[in-house]
C-alpha cells in the first residue's frame, strides 16, 4: 500500500513538471538577457580550452567568475552543446550567437536542470500528507519568479536552489554531514549562497558536534574533512595552476558599486533616495552640491559613485550590517537546533543578505522566497506573510523583462500565481479549521494549531496587506502608462525608482516579520 501510495506520489510530482516544463517550452524564443550570452560563452570557453586557461580567459567581455564546479557543469554540458552545434562551443566564433539551436539548446538546459529542484521538492515532502505536497510543489516548480528568472532572463537559479533544498532536506531528517556536505557543494557552485554559511556553522556546530569531548571531536573532524575536501576538488586544480588570486578577484568584483543598475528593493534604496533628497534640499537653500554626473539614477551597470551628503558605504560596512543582522537567528541557531527551524533560519538569513548585502541583484530575492514556501505550509501566519512576499518578489522583477511583448506575459505570470496561491491556501488553511483541529485532541494538529492557525478564521489578507497590494497595482499603473503618457521621455527612471522603494517597503516588512518570529521563538 505504501509502495503504490509513493509511486501516486512521484507521478503526480512529475505532472507538476511536466506541465511547468511545458509553458518553459513555449518561452523559448522569449526575450533573454546578456546572461544568456554569458553561460553560452562559459560553454565554449571551457569546451575550447585547457583548464589551466578557464579563469585567465579574455576573449569576451563575460569572464569566467562563478566557482570552480559550475565550470565544471558548464564543461559536462558542453559536450552535448557539441553535438547539438559545434558552434556553440567555439570560444572563436564571436559574441551573442542567436541561431535557433543555440537558443533551443540553452534554454532547454536550464528546463533539464531543473530536476535537481524536483528531486529537492520530493524529498522535503515525501512524509507530508497530500494538502501540504501539493501547495509546496505549486508554490516550488510553478514559481513565477524561477520562469521570469530562469527561462526568460536566462540563468540556473532553480538548478541550484534545488541543492540549497536539498541540503535543507538532509537537515530536517537529522542528516547533518550530508546537508553539511550538499551546502559545501552548492558554495562551490555559487559563492553568493555564503550569506548562509554562519547559520550553517553554528547549526552543525551546535546540533552535530556538540556531543561530549570524543563524539563530538569525532565529529567535528568529520565534518571539516568533508568540508575540505570538497573545496579541494573544487579549487584544487586552479590552486596547482596559480590562479588563486584572478580567482578572487573575479568571484568577489567589488568595484561594481553598491546597486546594481535597478536598484534591488532593499534597505540600501532609503538610503540612496534620502542622500540625493537631502542634496537636492540643500540646493535649493543656496548650498553648492556638486552632484555627480553618472549618479546612482543613472541605471548604470557597475556605476559605484560617490553618496553626495551621507557617509559613504564601503563593502566591509555592508558585511558588517549583514553580520548584526544575522546574530538572532545565530543565537536561535545555538540555543535550540532544530531541524524543523532549519528552513526558517536560512531563508531569514538570505534575507539579510538581500536588504543590506553590497551590489545585490534583485533576482537574489529567489534565495529566501523559495525556501519560505517550505515553512508557509504549517502555518496560516507564515502562510499570509508568504502570499505578500511571493508577489512583492515576483513584481519586483518585472523590468527584467522590459521589452514590450514580454508584458502580458509577466502580468499572466503573476496573476495567475496570486490566483492560485490564494486557492491553495484557501484550502490548506479553511476558516474554523482551527477550532476543529484543536477539538479533535489530535497532539500532532494541536501541535500545527500552536504553530499560528486562527481560532475563528483561517487564511485572509488583512486590510493593510490589501492596501499594499493594491498599491502595486498603483505604481505599475504610474510607471507602464500615466509617466510615459503625462511625461513622455522626461525623467525615465522614475517609474523604476518609484518601484524599487515600494517594493523595497515589502521586502523590509518580510524582515522585521521574520526576525521578530525568530526572536520569539528563542
Amino acid at each position: 500500500m505504501k509502495e503504490r501510495k509513493s509511486n501516486t506520489g512521484v507521478s503526480q510530482l512529475l505532472w507538476f513538471y511536466g506541465v511547468g516544463a511545458c509553458v518553459k517550452l513555449l518561452l523559448i524564443p522569449s526575450y533573454h538577457s546578456t546572461d544568456f550570452e554569458v553561460h553560452r560563452h562559459w560553454l565554449a570557453l571551457t569546451h575550447s580550452l585547457p583548464l589551466s586557461q578557464w579563469y585567465l580567459d579574455k576573449t569576451s567581455p563575460w569572464t569566467l567568475d562563478y566557482p570552480p564546479f559550475f565550470a565544471y557543469f558548464e564543461y559536462v554540458l558542453s559536450f552535448s552543446a557539441r553535438l547539438v552545434d559545434p558552434q556553440i562551443v567555439d570560444v572563436h566564433k564571436g559574441l551573442n550567437l542567436k541561431s535557433n539551436t543555440v537558443i533551443c539548446f540553452q534554454r532547454i538546459s536550464v528546463i533539464v536542470s531543473d530536476l535537481c529542484l524536483l528531486y529537492a521538492v520530493y524529498r522535503l515532502t515525501k512524509n507530508l500528507e497530500s494538502r501540504k505536497k501539493i501547495l509546496i510543489w505549486a508554490l516550488v516548480i510553478w514559481s513565477p519568479g524561477l520562469v521570469i528568472v530562469d527561462h526568460m532572463h536566462f540563468q540556473y537559479n532553480g538548478f541550484l536552489l534545488g541543492l540549497l533544498l536539498l541540503s535543507i532536506s538532509y537537515l530536517q531528517e537529522g542528516r547533518d554531514l550530508t546537508g553539511g556536505f550538499v551546502f559545501a557543494v552548492l558554495l562551490c557552485f555559487k559563492h553568493l549562497f555564503a550569506v548562509a554559511a554562519p547559520v550553517y556553522f553554528v547549526y552543525l556546530l551546535r546540533h552535530y558536534c556538540w556531543k561530549g569531548l570524543v563524539k563530538g571531536f569525532g565529529r567535528l573532524s568529520a565534518m571539516g574533512i568533508v568540508v575540505v575536501a570538497t573545496f579541494a576538488a573544487a579549487y584544487g586544480p586552479f590552486l596547482y595552476h596559480r590562479q588563486t588570486q584572478v580567482l578572487i578577484s573575479r568571484m568577489f568584483p567589488f568595484g561594481r558599486g553598491l546597486c546594481h543598475a535597478y536598484w534591488a528593493p532593499n534597505f540600501w534604496v532609503f538610503y540612496i533616495t534620502l542622500d540625493k533628497g537631502l542634496a537636492f534640499l540643500l540646493r535649493r537653500v543656496g548650498l553648492h552640491i556638486q552632484v555627480p554626473i553618472a549618479s546612482f539614477t543613472g541605471g548604470l551597470v557597475g556605476d559605484s559613485s560617490p553618496f553626495v551628503v551621507l557617509p559613504q558605504v564601503t563593502p566591509l560596512t555592508t558585511f558588517i550590517l549583514v553580520l548584526l543582522a544575522l546574530f538572532p537567528s545565530l543565537i536561535k541557531a545555538w540555543k535550540n537546533p532544530q531541524p524543523a527551524t532549519v528552513a526558517r533560519l536560512i531563508s531569514y538569513a538570505y534575507t539579510c543578505g538581500f536588504m543590506f548585502g553590497w551590489h545585490v541583484h534583485e533576482k537574489a530575492s529567489l534565495h529566501f522566497v523559495i525556501p519560505l514556501a517550505i515553512v508557509a505550509a504549517y502555518s496560516v501566519e507564515d502562510a499570509t506573510h508568504y502570499f505578500l512576499l511571493s508577489v512583492v518578489s515576483c513584481y519586483s522583477l518585472f523590468p527584467l523583462l522590459y521589452e514590450p511583448q514580454e508584458y502580458p506575459i509577466k502580468v499572466l505570470l503573476l496573476l495567475l500565481h496570486t490566483i492560485l496561491t490564494l486557492y491553495l491556501f484557501l484550502g490548506q488553511f479553511p476558516k474554523n479549521e482551527a477550532t476543529k483541529v484543536n477539538s479533535s485532541g489530535n497532539q500532532q494538529d494541536e501541535q500545527e494549531g500552536s504553530h499560528g492557525f486562527s481560532k475563528d478564521k483561517g487564511f485572509c489578507i488583512g486590510w493593510i496587506g490589501k492596501c499594499y497590494l493594491f498599491g502595486l497595482l498603483v505604481v505599475e499603473t504610474w510607471g507602464q502608462f500615466l509617466h510615459p503618457f503625462l511625461l513622455g521621455d522626461k525623467l525615465p527612471f522614475v517609474p523604476l525608482l518609484f518601484m524599487s522603494i515600494y517594493c523595497a517597503l515589502g521586502i523590509m516588512y518580510s524582515w522585521i516579520w521574520q526576525l521578530n518570529r525568530i526572536i520569539k521563538s528563542t
